[in-house]
C-alpha cells in the first residue's frame, strides 16, 4: 500500500486527527496557565514565593507524568492510555469549575500537570508512529497546531477572566471532551500499529526497549539540558513577568495579548519553515538559531518599560520558540532506535518539565534577592552558554551519528 500518496495505512492515524487532539489539548490548556499567578496573587493574595512552590509541583506532576506515558507507550497498547489520559483531564477540569479556592487549586493544578505530561508524550510518541511524512514536518506541524489553540485560548482568556472563571474551567473541561471523543473515534489504527510492533518484537512486556548509540546518547543530552535550561528562563515570562508588567501600570488584558502575539508569530513562523524547508541548511542550524534568539530576547527584557517594548522582546523570543522548540524532538526521535522512541520522546517532555518545574521558583528567588534586571542578565547569559556547549560537541559528533527513521 502506497504510503507516500493516496490511502493511508490502517495502521496509521491520520495526521488531521493528531492535530485536532492538539488543538483542543492546547486550546483548553491556555484557558488555565496565562491567569495562574495574577489569579492567586490578585484574587487569592498567595506570595510569588508560594505561586513558585504550586507551579512548581504542577511541573513536577508533567515530569512524571511525561516519564510514565514514554515508558508505558513503549509497551503497551496507546490507545487505552490516551483515553484515560483525556477522560480524567475532563473530569479534573470539571473539579476545578467547582473548587478553585486554596488550597484545593494546588492540589487540582498538580493533577492537571500529571495528566498534562501524560498526554503530551503519548501524543508526541504516536506521532513517530507516522511515515507518510518526515519527522521533521510532523512535529513542526504539531508545534504549528499547539499554538493555534494558544492564540484561539489566549485571545479569550484575557477577557473571560474578568467575567467568570468558573466558566473558563468549565470551557476546558469541554474543549477536552472534544480531544476525548476525537480519539474515541479516530485513534483505532494505533491498535494495529501495537500488534505489529509487538509481533516484530518492538514492543511488549517481555521486549527489551535498545538504548541509544553512545555518541547519539551524548548529543541527545545535549539537547536535553538546553531544553530544561531555556524553559527555567522561558517560564518567568509565564509567571512573574505577568506580576511585573502589571506593577508597571500595564494591565493584565495586554500580557494576555502578548500570548496571543507569541502563538501568531509561532503559525506564521511554521507556515514560512513549511514553505521553505531549506531555511536551515539542516535542523541543527535551526536549532541554534533559536537558542540564539532565545538569549537576545532576555536581553532586550532589561530596556523593556512599556507595552510596546515587551511586545519586540515577545516577537524576539518568539522566534527561538518557532524554530528551536518543534526541532529538538523532531532531532531525538531521528537519534531514537525504534524500540524507544516513546522513551526518548518522554525524556524531552521530562526535560522541558524540570524547567518548567523550577523557572519560576528559580526566577522568584533571584528577582526577590536583586530584582528583575539582573535575573534578565543572568537568563540571557547561561543561554548563551548552552550554545557555546553545543556547537563544538556537534562539530564533533555529527558525522558519527546513527540515524534512526
Amino acid at each position: 500500500m502506497k504510503k507516500e500518496h493516496g490511502i493511508v495505512p490502517k495502521d496509521e492515524i491520520k495526521l488531521v486527527w493528531l492535530i485536532v487532539g492538539e488543538l483542543a489539548m492546547w486550546i483548553g490548556a491556555s484557558f488555565i496557565w496565562p491567569l495562574t499567578s495574577v489569579y492567586l496573587n490578585k484574587q487569592l493574595h498567595i506570595s510569588l514565593s508560594m505561586i513558585g512552590v504550586v507551579l512548581f509541583c504542577n511541573c513536577v506532576g508533567n515530569i512524571i507524568g511525561s516519564i510514565f506515558a514514554g515508558r508505558a507507550y513503549d509497551r503497551y497498547n496507546p490507545y487505552p492510555l490516551i483515553l484515560w489520559g483525556f477522560g480524567l483531564d475532563v473530569l479534573v477540569l470539571f473539579a476545578m469549575a467547582a473548587f478553585h479556592g486554596w488550597p484545593e487549586y494546588w492540589i487540582l493544578l498538580t493533577t492537571t500537570g500529571l495528566l498534562s505530561g501524560w498526554n503530551s508524550t503519548l501524543i508526541n510518541s504516536i506521532a513517530t508512529s507516522l511515515k507518510r511524512y518526515s519527522g521533521r514536518y510532523v512535529f513542526s506541524v504539531l508545534y504549528f497546531s499547539q499554538n493555534l489553540g494558544v492564540v484561539t485560548g489566549t485571545l479569550i482568556v484575557g477577557y473571560l477572566y474578568d467575567y467568570s472563571i468558573t466558566l473558563l474551567f468549565v470551557i476546558a473541561a469541554l474543549l477536552f471532551a472534544v480531544a476525548f471523543f476525537n480519539a474515541l473515534f479516530n485513534y483505532r489504527p494505533i491498535i494495529a500499529f501495537h500488534k505489529e510492533r509487538v509481533a516484530k518484537g518492538h514492543s511488549g512486556k517481555q521486549q527489551k526497549a535498545e538504548p541509544m548509540p553512545k555518541r547519539n546518547f551524548i548529543m541527545a543530552m545535549a539537547f536535553f539540558t538546553t531544553l530544561g535550561v531555556t524553559w527555567l528562563m522561558y517560564m518567568n515570562w509565564e509567571s512573574n513577568l505577568s506580576v511585573y508588567m502589571v506593577s508597571l501600570g500595564i494591565p493584565f488584558h495586554m500580557y494576555s495579548l502578548l500570548w496571543t502575539l507569541n502563538a501568531s508569530v509561532i503559525v506564521i513562523m511554521q507556515g514560512i519553515l513549511a514553505r521553505f524547508p531549506r531555511l536551515f541548511k539542516n535542523i541543527f542550524h535551526q536549532i541554534i538559531f533559536g537558542i540564539i534568539m532565545f538569549s537576545i530576547s532576555f536581553v532586550t527584557l532589561v530596556f523593556a518599560k512599556d507595552f510596546l517594548h515587551f511586545a519586540l522582546s515577545m516577537f524576539i523570543l518568539t522566534l527561538g520558540e518557532s524554530t528551536a522548540f518543534p526541532a529538538i524532538p523532531a532531532f531525538v526521535n531521528d537519534l531514537s532506535p525504534l524500540t524507544s522512541k516513546g522513551k526518548y520522546q518522554g525524556a524531552t517532555m521530562v526535560a522541558s518539565g524540570i524547567g518548567r518545574a523550577f523557572g519560576p521558583l528559580f526566577g522568584g528567588l533571584i528577582i526577590d534577592k536583586a530584582g528583575y534586571l539582573p535575573f534578565f542578565w543572568v537568563a540571557a547569559i547561561v543561554i548563551a552558554l548552552m550554545i557555546v556547549m553545543m556547537i563544538p560537541l556537534y562539530l564533533k559528533l555529527h558525522d558519527k551519528l546513527t540515524i534512526y527513521k
